[in-house]
Parts: C-alpha cells; structure tokens; sequence
C-alpha cells in the first residue's frame, strides 16, 4: 500500500521530458538544421586541441632526434627543420584563430 501511494507520486512524464527532451523550435537539431559552418565552427575547437598535441609530438620528436644526432650536422639539421617547422605550423594555426577573434569583434559577427 505504501509502495503504490510512493509510485502515484512520482510525475514520470516530467522525468521523461528532462531524460529525452524533444524538439523545441529554436533549438539546433543535429540531424537536419546544421549548416556546413555550424558544423565546421563545432569542429573548430577540437582541431586546436589537436594542433597543440601535434605539436608537443614534433617538438618532443625533434628534441630527441637532436640530442641523439651525436653531433653529425645533417641529422641535428633534420631536427632543427624538424622543431621550425612544428612551431611555424602552430604559428600560423594560432594567428588564423587570432584574426578570426578579430574579424569576430569588428564586424560584430560570431565566427566560433
């Protein structure tokens, strides 16, 4: 007898409402209303992360590829091409980021 007046109390709709919303106009639909920028301003972060590890891997790579180059000037200059390189390509990945920021605050537009 308890246990049925305890499970009349409990509003399951509203708990399955909160679970598994629906869809609401005005929210985003993952499956129908993305457009390709949405889509690619969703993957844009992710892709930051991902140029930050690329580049600890190939700053770690020629690191070591330097100190075990055993003073021979070709390998220890593959290292050095090896760590420019890595730092030129995070630069340029980092200021796209920056002039986007900026292009965001002088035309009042959101980007990201």
């Amino acid at each position: 007898m308890i246990k049925q007046n305890f499970l009349a109390q409990i509003d399951f709709d509203a708990i399955r409402e909160k679970a598994f919303p629906s869809y609401s106009p005005g929210k985003i639909d993952i499956k129908a209303d993305l457009t390709i920028g949405e889509i690619i301003s969703k993957i844009i972060p992710y892709i930051y992360v991902l140029a930050g590890l690329v580049l600890f891997g190939m700053l770690l790579m020629g690191g070591f590829s330097y100190l075990t180059s055993a003073g021979d000037p070709e390998k220890m200059k593959a290292a050095q091409g090896k760590i420019t390189h890595a730092v030129v390509g995070f630069l340029i990945i980092f200021l796209a980021y920056w002039l986007a920021q900026l292009l965001e605050t002088i035309f009042g537009i959101q980007i990201f």
